[in-house]
Formats: structure tokens, C-alpha cells, sequence
């Protein structure tokens, strides 16, 4: 009897034990979460075209650092005149300059000097603008003429002046150069050409 109550009085405190081990003042954890937030911040850098403003010419165009033709402006003959355009294109590897009125002379089918006078279409403008090109641009000034009619000094019977096939130019920088006449034409009273300023080619 004694050895029951022993029994029971040690089953008891086990008991007792276990119970006050899961109940008693254990540490509790407790988990923090901690989120880092990286940003990636990229840089663009964006370059802005650049724009170069060709610098003026300086000296004026000379006569092997151009090419050029003298060619009918289509639909400008009438009353006897006929109105033709001499076109002149940098070819050099440098701007060059153009002004006033073109100083020319007209040759015929076998290279021969013919009758020219070269005047302003306008008094006065012969000292215009300097017209500026870089390689490979164009400056024109139109020319006034009558192809037909006979005038002072010319061949009263036939045709009024022997046909130009080439109009010489003379450059402003020294030296010439050859223009072929589109469609070749005599120019009357002794090659009178009434000459338009050079301006830029469109």
C-alpha cells in the first residue's frame, strides 16, 4: 500500500515537472523581416546634333575651280528676244565667290572670237552681293538677247551674226572657262547680252 502511494506521489511530481516546463517562462522568438529596395538609375546622355554653318567664301572663284553652261531658259522667246541662263558650279575643293554681271566672250563652231557686249540687264547692279559657293553649288545670271533680228552693225542679208556655240567666261579669281551654248544661236547687234546679277542657284 505504502509502495502505491509512493508510486502515484512520484507520478504526480513528473507530471508536475512536464507541465511546468512547457508553461514556464520560455524565451520566445520573435522574426523580423528586413527588405532592401535597390534602385538602378540609368543616365541617357543625348547629344544634340550639331549644325555647321558654312563659313562665307573669301576669295573669289577662279576660272579652273569652275564649270558652266549657257542653256535657253524654255518658253522665254518672244517679241525677237530670247532670254538664256549661264550657269557656273564650284568644282574646287574650296568656297569661292561670284558677283555682278559675268564678263564673256562668244566664240564660234571653229573656236573664233565673235562679237560680244556683255551690259547689265539693270544699271547699277554690277556690284552686287558676293554669292558664296561651297563645292559643288551654283550661281546663274540670265542673259537678254534677240537671236534673230538684225540690228546695228550687223549683216543686212541672211543671218544677223555667225552662230556661238561656246561662251567664254572670265572668272573673278583669275582664268576662264568654257561654257557650251544650248542650243547654239547667233546673238545680233554685234552680240549685244543683257545680263541678270549672279545670284545662288535654287
Amino acid at each position: 500500500m505504502a509502495n502505491t502511494e509512493r508510486m502515484r506521489a512520484g507520478l504526480l511530481l513528473a507530471i508536475v515537472l512536464v507541465l511546468a516546463g512547457c508553461g514556464g517562462g520560455g524565451t520566445k522568438t520573435q522574426t523580423i523581416t528586413v527588405t532592401h529596395t535597390v534602385t538602378h538609375v540609368r543616365t541617357v546622355t543625348v547629344k544634340r546634333p550639331t549644325t555647321t554653318v558654312p563659313k562665307p567664301a573669301t576669295s573669289p572663284c577662279a576660272g579652273g575651280s569652275l564649270s558652266g553652261s549657257f542653256d535657253v531658259v524654255p518658253g522665254s522667246a518672244g517679241a525677237g528676244q530670247i532670254v538664256y541662263r549661264l550657269t557656273v558650279t564650284n568644282t574646287g575643293p574650296a568656297a569661292c565667290f561670284v558677283s555682278g554681271i559675268p564678263q564673256v566672250q562668244l566664240l564660234g563652231t571653229t573656236g573664233s572670237a565673235l562679237p560680244t557686249s556683255a551690259s547689265a540687264a539693270q544699271p547699277g547692279t554690277t556690284t552686287a552681293v558676293r554669292v558664296s559657293l561651297q563645292h559643288g553649288k551654283s550661281a546663274t545670271a540670265d542673259a537678254q538677247f534677240s537671236p534673230d533680228v538684225n540690228g546695228t552693225g550687223d549683216s543686212t542679208t541672211g543671218q544677223c551674226q555667225p552662230t556661238a556655240t561656246v561662251m567664254r567666261v572670265t572668272a573673278p579669281g583669275g582664268g576662264t572657262l568654257d561654257a557650251p551654248i544650248e542650243p547654239p544661236t547667233p546673238v545680233c547687234e554685234r552680240g549685244s547680252l543683257h545680263f541678270k546679277v549672279f545670284t545662288a542657284s535654287s
